[in-house]
């Protein structure tokens, strides 16, 4: 196929160092997450897709979608997707190799990042592991990456992005988080979300994206609360000096509407989409929202002739049930069914990319206004020059007022309820 000038350009320039060592002949324009970023800054009330990879399917439908929408995307996977102790076979280490060639395969030419996304940092063990693996990630081909300490009180959550931050090229899309995603429980604050900022900000570290716990949630069953659009929009406005965008987690479970005004009232310009992305690859009936639906029985509702076979989705939940598994349960059926999604028949491979291709088209161009924001991406990196397009904040914040016991001690005057225990990944 033909390329544009424009193109190959930023295939030259654009890629960082990492991507063309791993794929020196590629065609495929892996960029930092950085670029698409500043795509949906110039566009304007625009939202890139962020998609969790959880199998193939989802990665193909996705790239083709996108493809279609003319629009960059990311491609992600979380620590507990694809982490060392991963549900999915799509994990840290494989995921730009898979996103790589199917780019090739099918002609891609909208630039594509890969994040890690939801890297937890809960402890000290976790942070001195995280200085081993995160460089290991960024060597096999990871673009960009949330760092995830919300987990911990907010002295020890600003402490461990500022430690592990040596460790992430300059060059690199870069999230932060306040606030973990527990639906309405512990909603982050304005005080919470400037105490986090304004600490990286005064060690030099600008963020390009902040995720909140702002009501929504990680889950099947759509519910009334959902987002909290004015919580979100006077957070981002909070932050407005420290030119940071925001990323929306749990997007699954919250309908088109609702996302709509996400786009047009906040700084919003990345939202991530994993457990609807994968029903629908399954063949599952969902609604607006994402949600696969449930019959009378309580059990998933399985559309006939699409998705993979009606036969191995049987398979699926006497495994399910073999192991006494609850429907949100159901995502750690990936890892283990995998390769029998990848031996059906041609046809069946086909219909279950295509559907995610059909929604996530739908998702970019009428929801999240991302369509032809791929040339805004690919002027960035012109403009640039290079696959490092920079930090959009700057030092505001005076250093001499952000030592670590500074930061300990002006943490205690933070208010604000973490919300209940327990474990909240996805």
């Amino acid at each position: 196929m033909s390329y544009s000038a424009d193109f190959e350009k930023a295939l030259q320039v654009g890629r960082p160092p990492t991507i063309k060592g791993l794929f020196p002949n590629s065609k495929a324009l892996i960029v930092s997450g950085k670029v698409i970023d500043r795509a949906m800054i110039a566009k304007g009330k625009a939202i890139a897709l962020a998609a969790n990879g959880r199998n193939y399917f989802v990665i193909r439908g996705v790239l083709a979608a996108a493809q279609r929408a003319n629009a960059p995307v990311i491609i992600e996977i979380a620590k507990s997707e694809g982490g060392q102790k991963a549900y999915c076979a799509t994990n840290y280490w494989n995921m730009a190799r898979i996103v790589d060639a199917l780019c090739n395969e099918l002609g891609i030419t909208v630039p594509v990042a890969i994040h890690a996304d939801h890297y937890g940092i809960k402890n000290a063990s976790d942070l001195a592991a995280a200085k081993v693996e995160v460089p290991s990630m960024f060597e096999a081909g990871i673009t960009s990456i949330a760092i995830d300490a919300s987990h911990q009180p907010d002295d020890l959550n600003l402490l461990a992005n500022l430690e592990i931050n040596p460790f992430i090229p300059a060059w690199a899309g870069l999230e932060t988080e306040v606030g973990e995603i527990k639906g309405k429980e512990g909603l982050s604050t304005i005080p919470e979300a400037k105490f986090l900022i304004q600490g990286l900000n005064a060690h030099e570290i600008f963020p390009d994206w902040i995720a909140l716990n702002n009501g929504t949630t990680h889950g099947l069953e759509a519910s009334d609360a959902g987002i909290q659009v004015d919580l979100t929009s006077d957070i981002h406005h909070a932050l407005a000096p420290y030119r940071i965008s925001g990323a929306q987690h749990g997007t699954s479970g919250n309908s088109s509407e609702r996302l709509r005004e996400i786009a047009q009232k906040t700084a919003t310009t990345k939202a991530n989409v994993a457990t609807a992305l994968q029903m629908i690859s399954w063949g599952l009936e969902v609604n607006d929202y994402g949600n696969a639906q449930l019959d009378a029985n309580g059990n998933f509702i399985k559309v006939k002739g699409e998705g993979m076979t009606e036969e191995l989705w049987a398979e699926m939940v006497a495994y399910a049930e073999s192991k006494g598994w609850k429907k949100g349960d159901y995502k750690s059926l990936n890892l283990p069914f995998e390769n029998k999604f990848l031996a059906q028949p041609r046809e069946i491979r086909e219909r279950m990319a295509k559907r995610v291709e059909t929604f996530a088209y739908k998702i970019m161009t009428e929801v999240l206004n991302a369509q032809d924001t791929a040339p805004l991406a690919i002027a960035a990196i012109l403009a640039a020059g290079s696959h490092d397009v920079g930090p959009k904040g700057e030092l505001i914040e005076d250093p001499s007022y952000w030592t670590k016991e500074q930061i300990i001690e002006r943490a205690k005057a933070i208010a604000g309820h973490k919300g209940p225990e327990g474990n909240f990944e996805d």
